[in-house]
């Protein structure tokens, strides 16, 4: 292989020793065979990282095992931008430890980048996998649908806009591949953002400057379980204080790119629309929150933007 495989591919995992030989296998059966695999444990207490060490004893030219100093749990942005700073190729694909790819993924993605070098990204359909369990469960599997009309490539930053209006479905992390300069210009993922809206915050930050390329294909599987983080903060009100967080920290990164009102600006707002008095207030905490975070505003700049008096 060459000294720079063509596909890094960034495979992160927290106690998945149930599922991770069968991620880890999806990636050895790719029919695109010029990759490397970063196995990045985020502080797994269980029997996980062991699975990872020994797949990459097995096979030390392409696969890597990393882990924070201090075996820390740091959570899947920290964990993923490990994996980018580790990486050698020219494109960088994500795998989660509990999901699965299809045979011709990569070699699809790749394809599509190469025909397509004004695209910086290309993404996919996903199966939302059921039937992983059992067949008795087949019939729940379902592939998500763009909600457009796809096989083309969007301009940014359309794409973000048609995410936050609902016109288009937000694509599962499986299913990206960038290439590893867009990854690196954008900034990589917010390691604040330590589960939920992790992914979007991404996007938010890929999609705003580059060109994007949509697949009709169907690429990867996403693995429905309940002691998946989506399964766990549905049982909570975990989902909506990420959303919250999320949109907060949106508006102050259209703000800090002299996006104030732009269509991208004003769908920022719609989506965030408070939708009760007790929403608004986590809002404008949230607001306040990712002003001093983000932008370092200081408290009367803050309230400010939080629409505070």
């Amino acid at each position: 292989m060459p000294s720079r495989p063509r596909v890094s591919i960034v495979l992160i995992f927290l106690d998945e020793e149930r599922f991770l030989d069968a991620a880890i296998d999806s990636v050895r059966a790719q029919s695109f065979r010029d990759w490397e695999l970063l196995l990045v444990d985020d502080g797994s207490s269980d029997g996980s990282g062991e699975i990872a060490r020994r797949h990459a004893a097995s096979d030390p030219d392409r696969v890597r095992y990393l882990e924070h100093p201090g075996h820390s749990n740091l959570g899947p942005s920290a964990a993923r931008n490990a994996g980018i700073a580790a990486s050698h190729g020219e494109f960088i694909a994500f795998l989660d430890g509990d999901d699965v790819w299809l045979p011709e993924r990569l070699a699809r993605a790749v394809a599509l980048l190469d025909a397509h070098p004004e695209a910086d990204m290309a993404y996919a359909r996903t199966q939302y996998w059921w039937s992983w369990a059992g067949p008795e469960a087949k019939e729940r599997d379902w592939d998500q649908p763009h909600g457009f009309r796809a096989d083309r490539t969007i301009a940014p930053p359309e794409l973000l806009r048609k995410f936050l209006e609902g016109e288009a479905a937000v694509p599962c992390i499986g299913t990206l591949t960038l290439r590893r300069e867009a990854v690196v210009s954008c900034g990589g993922f917010v390691d604040e953002f330590r589960g939920l809206y992790e992914d979007q915050v991404f996007l938010a930050r890929v999609c705003i400057g580059h060109a994007v390329y949509v697949s009709s294909d169907l690429w990867d599987r996403y693995r429905q379980h309940p002691d998946s983080a989506c399964a766990t903060a549905a049982r909570s009100d975990a989902s909506d204080r990420a959303r919250d967080a999320y949109l907060a920290w949106l508006v102050q990164f259209l703000a800090s790119r002299g996006l104030r009102g732009t269509p991208l600006w004003e769908a920022a707002l719609r989506a965030g629309k408070p939708r009760s008095r007790r929403w608004h207030a986590r809002m404008a905490r949230a607001l306040r929150q990712a002003a001093r975070r983000f932008l370092g505003a200081d408290g009367d700049a803050a309230r400010r933007i939080a629409g505070d008096p």
